[in-house]
């Protein structure tokens, strides 16, 4: 147990200093930024002195370092700052949008993960079969096109051609939870087909690589149905794997949805982040970079923990 707590508590540092250099990344990054954030936001009419004074009032005129370790320690406590468009608290921005995005994402993955698993189980126990070739032939094909491509199409299909859903997800706080799943069920379709190909060819390889250790050839020897073997001996014995790359198609859920949300007009995270771009609001993008960023280390970190929970052998490699 000791060394698994150790093991945790390395992959913490380690996840912390990985946030440490993607802060600095985007601090710098919009520091490099061409044009004067002040004069875009007063206009070429404003004259050197109201520039001036609006840098101060958005502390621009302090150096450089000491605003990143300003900005560092405010989200460390929570203090994202203000809002330059709207004059809100940031934290209250982020907070409605990234419970969208989250919503979006666990409707994408009730969706995606069940069908993945299904998929991969029934390709390793009708491997080489039609259903095999077929089901890799069309996960593969779902995941070769851009996002928006898929996106298009199932508008397309599932919105103009047969008006089966809304071509814009515009939910608010207001709207039913069932008129919410009902109107994210489009985007999150979308996701599926992005993330499923890869959930899907993991667990089948993941079980045939299991199906020729002894122990399966005892299963078979004591004339157990294949399909038994598969789902009682097989599956739990590649959990590892099979946890990993669904933690981490989740935090590609969560963090991938920017171009699916601004196809939706899909009131997330991702659509505040472009809408920030556009109107050179860069606390908020700061804040909602950190965020994405943060979401992505702790979910990989989780499926780093968890791959070595369910195989302790990974504490000891060769």
């Amino acid at each position: 147990m000791s060394q698994i707590l150790k093991m945790v508590a390395q992959r913490f540092a380690l996840g912390f200093l990985t946030l440490f250099i993607v802060s600095l990344i985007i601090f710098l990054g919009i520091e490099l930024l061409p044009g004067d954030i002040a004069e875009e936001i007063l206009g070429q009419s404003a004259t050197p002195e109201t520039v001036a004074a609006f840098r101060k009032e958005l502390g621009l005129d302090v150096p450089a370092h000491i605003r990143y370790f300003d900005w560092l320690w405010g989200m460390l406590n929570g203090d994202m700052g203000r809002s330059l468009a709207n004059k809100r608290e940031i934290s209250e921005l982020i907070g409605l949008r990234f419970g969208n995005t989250l919503f979006l994402a666990v409707t994408a993955a009730a969706i995606s993960v069940p069908l993945a698993l299904t998929l991969g189980v029934l390709a390793a126990l009708y491997r080489h079969s039609f259903y095999d070739r077929a089901v890799n032939v069309v996960t593969l094909s779902s995941i070769s096109f851009p996002e928006f491509f898929v996106a298009y199409i199932l508008i397309f299909l599932l919105s103009v051609t047969f008006p089966i859903f809304p071509s814009i997800a515009n939910i608010s706080d207001a709207t039913p939870f069932w008129e919410k799943v009902y109107k994210v069920l489009l985007p999150a379709l979308t996701l599926t087909l992005v993330v499923v190909a890869h959930m899907m060819r993991m667990t089948r390889a993941a079980i045939i690589n299991l199906l020729a250790s002894p122990y399966i050839e005892m299963a078979n020897l004591k004339g157990l149905s294949r399909a038994r073997v598969i789902v009682k001996h097989a599956l739990p014995n590649a959990l590892a794997p099979i946890i990993n790359v669904v933690v981490i198609n989740l935090a590609y859920l969560i963090v991938g949805v920017v171009v699916v949300e601004v196809v939706f007009v899909y009131p997330g995270l991702g659509q505040l982040m472009v809408d920030s771009v556009s109107k050179r609001d860069l606390p908020v993008v700061q804040a909602s970079a950190m965020i994405f960023a943060g979401t992505y280390v702790l979910l990989n970190l989780l499926a780093d923990i968890l791959s070595i929970l369910t195989n302790p052998r990974l504490l000891h490699p060769r």
